[in-house]
């Protein structure tokens, strides 16, 4: 069975239980499920980093004990968290081989000498996938005690008994969960239609990443892939309450993206190219912009996503004849393809310039 249909009768005390996988799912059925069953296996096909953090916060822990507002705990415990996942995460795209180490050493502290570590060893570095969090280290504690086991395997065919991988190992099994990860959908797989024309997802721009453009009234709440889903869905939760109580506060009933339709800035006198609009306008946050008027019916809330006005910085200064910049390209002035604004033509240096170019 999968998780996301489990039975509300299902009784697993006693049972020998194999969960196949090892994401988050399937690391924290494990100690949940291993309390009162026979035995839990876990069976992957290959290994993924684990961590384990503390299952409370000690700083909110000591801060609620010295009497510190809840809502300023809060703040803080947030401030923290969020400070230390990005840490990790910078940290193990900038030194991979030190965090394997750390990450490694850590399980290996967990669960003694005598532990195979090739159950925990992945072959890739950290946070080229997603790193699991264990909490209070329940999944280490369970491994330990005897009560599950984990076996590294492909699956070759079940049988009556249970599961026989490729090594011919046969894994006794009452139950099995795969607890192999979601197929996620936009929308949840809902066709979407505006004025009874279906509408293409791809197409669109996504608005703060919950909205759709030229879509009024819809939110769709999608998590961070290099963090906790949860925080990102927090923020997109948070700021669809504060634009629901926005339209209440000024009698709107519509609240509709739209892309933006100015077009991009005169590219400066220096530039190379011109990049589209619609580029920036994905890329860059920009403050919405609301326009309708208050009350009736068919009112109309716009929040427009364009892209900001770029500084205009002038023209790039001449290069000095005693410097000479050896990435420069002289071209011939006049109308280059695609309408873009042709480069200044620079001085030639002189030949004791040249000469200390040559050196």
């Amino acid at each position: 069975m999968h998780p996301q249909h489990w039975p509300e009768d299902l009784d697993h005390s006693g049972k020998r239980v194999v969960v196949i996988g090892s994401s988050a799912t399937a690391i924290t059925l494990v100690p949940s499920m291993a309390d009162t069953a026979a035995h839990v296996t876990m069976l992957q096909r290959s290994p993924t980093y684990i961590l384990a953090l503390p299952a409370e916060d000690p700083v909110s822990t000591v801060l609620r004990k010295l009497h510190v507002p809840a809502g300023l705990v809060h703040r803080v415990g947030r401030a923290r968290n969020i400070a230390l996942q990005r840490g990790l995460y910078a940290l193990c795209r900038k030194a991979p081989w030190l965090m394997r180490k750390v990450l490694l050493g850590a399980v290996r502290a967990r669960l003694g000498k005598g532990v195979d570590m090739r159950h925990f060893t992945p072959s890739y570095k950290p946070w080229d996938q997603r790193l699991c969090v264990v909490p209070g280290g329940d999944l280490f504690k369970t491994l330990k005690s005897g009560r599950a086991s984990v076996v590294t395997d492909r699956i070759e065919t079940f049988t009556e008994n249970g599961i026989r991988v490729k090594s011919g190992e046969e894994i006794p099994a009452d139950i099995v969960i795969t607890a192999t990860g979601l197929r996620l959908q936009l929308a949840g797989g809902m066709e979407i239609a505006v004025d009874g024309k279906p509408l293409v997802t791809r197409d669109h721009l996504l608005y703060k990443g919950v909205m759709l453009d030229g879509v009024p009234n819809l939110a769709m709440i999608i998590g961070y892939t290099n963090a906790s889903w949860t925080l990102k869905a927090d923020l997109a939760c948070a700021y669809v309450s504060r634009l629901i109580a926005h339209m209440d506060r000024h009698g709107l009933t519509s609240a509709t993206p739209s892309p933006p339709r100015q077009t991009a800035p005169t590219c400066p006198s220096w530039a190379s190219r011109s990049p589209p609009a619609t580029s920036r306008a994905a890329t860059r946050s920009c403050p919405a912009r609301a326009s309708g008027t208050p009350g009736g019916s068919g009112t109309t809330t716009t929040a427009t996503a364009g892209p900001a006005e770029l500084p205009d910085r002038g023209p790039r200064p001449p290069l000095r004849a005693d410097r000479p910049r050896h990435t420069a390209r002289h071209r011939p002035a006049g109308p280059r393809p695609g309408g873009l604004t042709p480069l200044p033509t620079l001085p030639e240096p002189d030949a004791r310039a040249r000469e200390r170019g040559r050196r």
